[in-house]
């Protein structure tokens, strides 16, 4: 009797567990392809959009302009949140996502070493001092080196330097992060901090963002304010991928929304 009675007991057991987990609603997967800068502001937000959903978002991330490579060639992402908006354009215009909507704003800060000075001079000026090695991440590959691109001709269209100044910036500037073979951030560290902290670069042109993470890392180094008429603001877009399902709308909104702006507020992104 006792053997049937832990028998019988130990079939309720499993046909509740069983059944309590039948009861449990399907968590279905969301790829979300991310720009690298927003690699702990989303992180955040994913966490945040599981709390209210029944879905886990698989967060996979990289230079925007090779993660639209990825999505255009047919890897299966469902939402792609890039650090501009012309990568998520390409893939609406072709057919492959749906209409991009602008979320979060950026600017770009000089990251510096501790030792470094501006010596008297405008960091423009100094940025094109023969001795200063100035690193910026891969144009093209990664929004990050277009938006330094621009910056540099704006230097020379705002009259802070000399004619030839934006293409001899262009020319002098190091592609330390964002392309094909570029190394990959550590985990829990800053690439841009790493690289000055390592001597590879004196100033590094990045993300404010970007750039307050490195300073929390290395205290040594300096973030220098890059002045407004020289400066580019970064629009952040964000678009669903072709077939486009319920999780993934869900998922835009929530990162629009007041919840998702909250979180990329606390990161230093502003609203667009």
């Amino acid at each position: 009797m006792a053997f049937l009675h832990n028998t019988l007991t130990a079939m309720t057991i499993l046909l509740g567990s069983t059944a309590a987990a039948m009861a449990q609603p399907a968590r279905d997967d969301l790829a979300v392809y991310a720009a690298g800068s927003l690699r702990a502001a989303m992180t955040d937000l994913a966490r945040a959009f599981e709390a209210t959903a029944a879905t886990k978002v698989k967060l996979t991330f990289g230079p925007s302009g090779l993660l639209k490579d990825r999505i255009a060639g047919g890897e299966a992402a469902g939402v792609f949140a890039s650090a501009n908006m012309n990568h998520p354009e390409a893939l609406r215009n072709a057919g492959k996502a749906d209409a991009v909507r602008p979320f979060a704003r950026n600017a770009l800060c000089a990251l510096a070493s501790g030792t470094f000075g501006l010596q008297g001079k405008t960091l423009a000026q100094r940025l094109l001092d023969g001795d200063v090695r100035v690193g910026i991440s891969t144009p093209r590959a990664d929004p990050s080196g277009d938006y330094a691109f621009q910056m540099f001709e704006r230097i020379e269209s705002s009259a802070a330097a000399a004619a030839g100044s934006a293409a001899a910036l262009k020319a002098k500037a190091l592609q330390l992060t964002g392309g094909p073979g570029s190394p990959q951030p550590p985990a829990g560290r800053s690439l841009y901090g790493m690289q000055v902290d390592e001597g590879k670069a004196d100033v590094f042109i990045t993300y404010c963002t970007n750039a307050t993470e490195a300073k929390r890392q290395y205290p040594a180094q300096q973030v220098l304010p890059i002045p407004e008429a020289i400066n580019v603001a970064a629009v952040y877009g964000i678009a669903t991928v072709q077939p486009a399902g319920t999780a993934a709308r869900a998922f835009v909104d929530f990162v629009i929304g007041p919840q998702g702006q909250k979180i990329l507020g606390t990161y230093g992104f502003s609203s667009p």
